[in-house]
């Protein structure tokens, strides 16, 4: 039998509580499993909502779901990757086998993270963890199924490529894959935090003539600007009002609504041109609901799309997107507002809720 791996993690063990940096003992690896140590992990807002129950989850838990490693061990059936190659870990692993995969939807797969919230994890003082967001990167190692990793270019610095696991991927994906947006057009993008910065750098490399950034923290519209907003809409300005100034009055072409609650998602619907079309980028609560009339659903044609992980393919888009970063074509260190510790982790989160960081990023050793 292998020698018990342990670790330091950032284990939340109750909504409403802040997490508490703790041992954990990772389970044996099965045949399908790969140990990573990691190197980073990016603290996104999905996190903060599992820790005050906005998005409901299974506690005592890891979280964590935008990190990146190197391979330490692997199970016996495991063929993606080896010990010593580095990887970017996905929460949403394609089974490449349900309706959803096989219909070019991996994004939607039914059994992906089921499979990985499933199965064995790690144990704190003898109380099974359950592996949050099926990842759980909020530590020193984690254990996940094998379709969580995919293998990159060790060249990249680690503590950038994993913001190709959540921020750079959902941002950049909502706009090439999801909205696919065009040379010339317009685009709104409402919420700037890290996913929305990184809508904004999309829609430029897309070709889009008009950018605007709108949020009520002036640093992130500043960000936005350095980004390639080319209009920004604060928080003493009509948002919808400021929207239409920089589109000749009709609303944007596309608006992505990068929040996940009901106000911001009215406001991107309202920012939009007739016959345009509102991406939801945002991970909401179920607790949130959104009213249109339907006059308005009619006459104006508006499309509304929601958007899983950016449409993304991690296999695809994973390495691309790293490929995109090593050239500097995508600015992932821009994103990039503090550098932590493992321990520091709660001020992350409260950096995140006063709205002064765009990512906070745990470098792990430092």
């Amino acid at each position: 039998m292998s020698a018990t791996r342990t670790a330091l993690a950032a284990v939340a063990h109750e909504v409403g509580s802040p997490l508490a940096v703790e041992e954990i003992e990772l389970a044996q690896p099965g045949p399908g499993d790969v140990v990573v140590r990691l190197a980073a992990s990016g603290v996104c807002h999905s996190d903060l909502s599992v820790m005050n129950g906005s998005i409901p989850f299974m506690f005592p838990t890891v979280l964590g779901h935008e990190g990146a490693g190197v391979v330490e061990a692997v199970g016996d059936a495991v063929r993606r990757v080896k010990p010593g190659d580095h990887v970017v870990l996905t929460w949403m692993p394609p089974c490449r086998r349900c309706f959803w995969c096989l219909a070019g939807q991996p994004m939607l797969c039914e059994n992906g993270l089921a499979e990985a919230l499933g199965g064995d994890y790690a144990t704190v003082s003898g109380t099974k963890l359950v592996r949050g967001l099926g990842t759980a990167t909020f530590a020193e190692r984690t254990l996940v199924p094998e379709g969580e990793v995919v293998a990159i270019d060790p060249s990249v610095p680690l503590e950038l490529a994993a913001l190709v696991g959540c921020a750079l991927s959902t941002g950049l994906g909502a706009v090439w894959n999801t909205a696919q947006v065009r040379p010339g057009t317009s685009v709104a993008v409402v919420g700037c935090g890290g996913v929305g910065l990184s809508v904004v750098q999309g829609a430029k490399l897309a070709g889009a003539a008009v950018i605007v950034a709108v949020d009520p923290v002036p640093a992130k519209l500043e960000m936005a600007k350095a980004f390639g907003a080319t209009d920004t809409v604060g928080a003493d300005d009509d948002p919808v009002a400021g929207v239409r100034a920089a589109t000749a009055g009709r609303g944007a072409d596309t608006v992505f609504e990068v929040v996940g609650k009901a106000a911001s998602i009215r406001t991107a619907f309202s920012s939009t041109r007739r016959g345009g079309t509102v991406v939801l980028v945002g991970a909401g609560s179920p607790r949130e609901e959104v009213t249109f009339n339907a006059m308005e659903l009619f006459v104006d044609s508006k499309t509304i799309k929601g958007c899983v992980y950016g449409s993304t393919d991690p296999d695809r888009d994973f390495p691309l997107l790293v490929d995109l970063v090593r050239s500097g074509a995508v600015d992932a260190s821009g994103l990039v507002t503090r550098r932590i510790s493992l321990d520091q982790v709660n001020e992350a989160f409260d950096d995140m809720e006063a709205g002064t960081v765009a990512r906070s990023v745990i470098v792990f050793g430092q």
